[in-house]
């Protein structure tokens, strides 16, 4: 499968290094840089969502009139709207899009910051939810005669939609999570399976867990694999590390300063998501994991801001890289930078191209089952039976 390359869409420039030059929602900087990763050879931004910021789906919304080839991942909480409505919402913003949409389902990772939104639920409770929501929006999506839902967490009567998919083709599904809960779910419901930046061998270890649940389950359809990190590249690796240690310092200056860096959550407090537990994980064995990956600002930002670990070197380090993280499978990566615009660029440039046209020399002629094969041939080297 070709890979693919899903970028921010940012709603102004502030980072975990940098405050915010403008407003928390600039439309023109929004329309920009979404409009920078579509000239940049990146296929999709993200639309993410909590308590305190726009609202991603406008936002979305804004970016699909003002942009012709990118796709739109619209990241979603399922306790802000019922999912007969939200299954609407998500058609009409896809109608708009082009059939550009993909919703990424988050459960959420902050009980203060659900609370913030009136939900109180337990986490296991959230992905039950998370997956009956899911379920009802698949079910809304399909059309046919009005139906009733008599489930855990909601209840009603006759829902028919006269929205239909754009072109009869749904938006994708995408969802993820690291705890047991999580793995359930989503080998059941998502079409893509999200992971934050962990070394190989873990990476490798989940996604065993996964499948495990899908074969459990039944399923017989693939699923697409996800996988989140900070890419900071120059020419050489001796650069990218002058840039990675540069980044460090801002973040350790702003945090000693006393600035927010991340309003979800206090630095200062334990996570409570699973995938954060696990990056800071790999960041008390190690700084360095593998090629190119470095844990130094997970552990410095406090599993903060979401994926945090990065892959640092030239061009051609993290170029090879990231197809160490693809013969595993993975073929979609979310990366964002630490300076939006120029990293934007820079790696559309200069990593992206070289990373495809490997990827598909490496596939040519190969049949998806060859693939699939191949990918767990790869996964069973690094994982002990």
């Amino acid at each position: 499968m070709p890979i693919e390359f899903l970028g921010m869409g940012a709603g102004n420039d502030a980072t975990e290094t940098t405050a915010a030059s403008t407003v928390q929602f600039d439309p023109a900087y929004a329309a920009n840089i979404a409009r920078i990763h579509e000239e940049h050879n990146w296929d999709h931004v993200l639309f993410a969502y909590n308590s305190a910021t726009q609202d991603p789906a406008i936002h979305a919304a804004w970016v699909a009139a003002n942009t012709e080839r990118i796709q739109l991942r619209l990241a979603h909480r399922p306790n802000v709207s019922h999912p007969t409505f939200a299954a609407r919402s998500f058609l009409t913003l896809d109608h708009v899009a082009r059939g550009r949409l993909t919703v990424h389902f988050i459960t959420g990772g902050s009980q203060a910051d659900q609370a913030k939104e009136g939900d109180y639920l337990a986490k296991d409770h959230r992905y039950r939810r998370t997956q009956e929501y899911m379920q009802i929006v698949r079910r809304a999506w399909a059309g046919g005669e009005p139906f009733d839902w008599d489930g855990e967490f909601y209840q009603f009567k006759d829902f028919g939609s006269d929205i239909h998919p754009f072109a009869g083709r749904r938006p994708g599904i995408s969802f993820g999570g690291s705890s047991e809960a999580a793995w359930a779910v989503g080998a059941r419901e998502a079409d893509i399976y999200a992971f934050f930046g962990e070394p190989l061998a873990d990476a490798a270890e989940q996604q065993r867990r996964i499948l495990q649940n899908a074969e459990a389950a039944g399923r017989i359809e693939p699923l697409r694999w996800q996988i989140a990190f900070r890419p900071i590249v120059a020419a050489t690796d001796e650069l990218a590390w002058e840039k990675a240690h540069a980044i460090l310092a801002r973040l350790e200056s702003r945090r000693a300063n006393g600035e927010v860096i991340d309003r979800v959550r206090d630095y200062r407090s334990k996570p409570e998501a699973a995938g954060t537990q696990r990056l800071l994980a790999a960041a008390e064995r190690a700084d360095h994991h593998d090629r190119a990956l470095w844990t130094a600002l997970a552990k410095a930002a406090g599993g903060g801001g979401g994926s945090a670990t990065a892959l640092v070197g030239s061009y051609d380090t993290v170029t090879q890289a990231f197809l160490d993280y693809n013969e595993l499978g993975f073929e979609i990566f979310g990366l964002r930078g630490y300076d939006f615009v120029p990293d934007a660029v820079e790696f559309g440039t200069h990593v992206i191209p070289q990373l495809k046209a490997e990827v598909a020399r490496r596939e040519a002629g190969a049949t998806p089952a060859e693939l699939q094969a191949r990918h767990a041939a790869a996964r069973e080297r690094l994982v002990a039976p």
